[in-house]
């Protein structure tokens, strides 16, 4: 196994500065970042294998980089509601965040409860961590049932007041992810953006209308109907 000086060192030889401003033009942004694209990641990831430990120790370090590598070796199993809890305060950008949400959270037998606990947080990273765990548990791969599924609109609706940028794109995300799963929460959703939209909030109004686009939309329609 790598040592955390030996991934340190093979971090930095990837590096790309060029790459940094275009990640800066995506709002990545908050820390210390070589510029490693997630094509070149990846792949160095699968090398190593999932560690939680080499994992927490990745996440410790101020590198952007570091903290990407520690969610591909994060292991599910072994990803405790505090160790969640902690990554989850730390997030300084959105990519951190819908990274712990879709790939780690959703494998936990604690993330529904965490989803109603941090949507309901005053930080914006915090509470987008709800709506990128509803994307990741929508999944197909995730076998939820439609039922569980369904529970998160009253979220949904909920929360659409957010004006945050994070907050309200990860919203609109989450409710389109779950009309897009299938014929029948396809309709729930367009139902609950019908109400989102009579919302007094400008928020609101651009949640509703951006999802209703693409709910509604005949790619859509089709291969929900297929």
């Amino acid at each position: 196994m790598k040592s955390l000086e030996e991934i340190l060192a093979d971090l930095h030889s990837m590096a790309n500065p060029e790459y940094i401003t275009q990640m800066e033009y995506f709002g990545i942004k908050g820390g210390q970042a070589l510029g490693i694209k997630n094509t070149v990641l990846k792949p160095y990831a699968k090398k190593i294998g999932r560690n939680q430990e080499l994992a927490n120790e990745l996440w410790q370090q101020t590198l952007h980089e570091c903290k990407h590598l520690a969610i591909l070796l994060a292991e599910p199993k072994l990803f405790t509601e505090e160790i969640a809890e902690k990554w989850t305060r730390d997030c300084y950008s959105w990519d951190l965040v819908d990274g712990i949400g879709m790939k780690i959270i959703p494998q936990a037998d604690y993330a529904f409860r965490k989803v109603e606990d941090w949507s309901t947080r005053e930080a914006e990273y915090e509470k987008r961590m709800a709506f990128a765990t509803m994307v990741g548990l929508s999944l197909k791969g995730a076998k939820q049932s439609d039922e569980k599924i369904s529970s998160f609109f009253k979220i949904i609706e909920r929360e659409a007041w957010d004006e945050r940028n994070f907050v309200k794109k990860a919203v609109n995300w989450a409710l389109r992810q779950i009309g897009k799963r299938n014929s029948s929460l396809n309709k729930e959703a367009i139902r609950v953006a019908e109400r989102i939209k009579a919302q007094s909030t400008k928020a609101a109004r651009w949640i509703a209308a951006d999802a209703l686009r693409e709910l509604k939309s005949e790619k859509v329609q089709e291969r929900l109907h297929k």
